[in-house]
């Protein structure tokens, strides 16, 4: 019975956490980093999405209602910032020329910008905050309960960022003649993100 209704909570965990795997501000630019500079170069910007939301979910644990008072008042400048460096990032998509994948020097798929795009993303943190004050801590409090759930939620969330790596360089070759193309409709996306963030 403890396993059933552990695996049962987990499975509800996985569930609400199904929007990692759909498109989103760190899934386009995974598959976009993996399309311009390879899935090896992308890989550390997906570690830096596990880690930063790793550390949101453990700061979500521990302060959740201290987090739940404070981010709403701060929740419009986050997204001001978070929508601003997006709407950088689409400039540079679209200026970008196909033989210039290593101008910026690769700083925008690094392992700290990945984590950092975490902490301009309200609506990621007070996800965090929800799924810790509904499905964890009304049935954990250990703390050893807390870092496995903490490491899982940043598990699904790195594996969400992880397969639309592989998906950009999957088809590396098949985009490469599209490249102009693609990285209008990366734009677009990224553009969409950043207003969502911020009105919707």
């Amino acid at each position: 019975m403890l396993f059933l209704s552990l695996t049962t909570r987990i499975c509800r965990y996985i569930k609400s956490d199904v929007y990692s795997f759909t498109p989103g501000p760190n899934n386009i630019m995974a598959m976009l980093f993996a399309n311009k500079y390879g899935f090896k170069k992308t890989f550390r910007f997906c570690l830096g999405v596990g880690a930063g939301f790793f550390v949101i979910i453990i700061l979500s644990c521990y302060f959740n209602p201290v987090l739940k008072n404070f981010i709403p008042k701060i929740e419009f400048i986050m997204s001001i910032i978070g929508a601003t460096y997006m709407m950088y990032l689409a400039i540079k998509i679209i200026t970008s020329k196909n033989d210039d994948e290593d101008n910026d020097g690769g700083k925008n798929n690094s392992f700290f910008a990945g984590m950092l795009l975490q902490f301009v993303n309200p609506k990621g943190i007070l996800y965090g905050i929800t799924v810790i004050s509904t499905f964890i801590i009304p049935y954990h409090t250990l703390n050893l309960s807390l870092l496995f759930y903490s490491v899982l939620l940043a598990f699904i969330r790195f594996m969400g960022t992880f397969s639309w790596s592989v998906f950009g360089s999957i088809f590396k070759k098949f985009l490469s003649k599209y490249r102009n193309q693609f990285n209008v409709v990366m734009a677009l996306l990224l553009i969409y993100s950043a207003i969502s963030i911020v009105f919707i």
